[in-house]
């Protein structure tokens, strides 16, 4: 099981209920960690909406967690 650190922004972050939690999961890769937290919270933007980021680097859907990752997933931005 790892370890990980979870900021959300905007749409994700009302369904959340949050803009933060640590969470241990027993997922290996980033788009495991997003699939478990759709169920979870019932995220509905799909993973090519996103963009994430690992421990402030860009990162790709198949890169694998470390314990004690921050990972940010960024929704797509809106503006007006």
């Amino acid at each position: 099981m790892t370890t990980v650190n979870l900021k959300y922004y905007a749409q994700l972050r009302e369904q959340a209920g949050g803009g933060s939690e640590q969470v241990v999961t027993s997922a290996n890769s980033l788009r495991e960690l997003y699939d478990e937290l759709r169920h979870r919270h019932g995220f509905t933007l799909p993973a090519e909406a996103l963009k994430v980021a690992v421990n402030e680097q860009f990162s790709d859907w198949s890169h694998r967690l470390s314990d004690g990752d921050t990972v940010v997933f960024i929704p797509p931005v809106a503006g007006g």
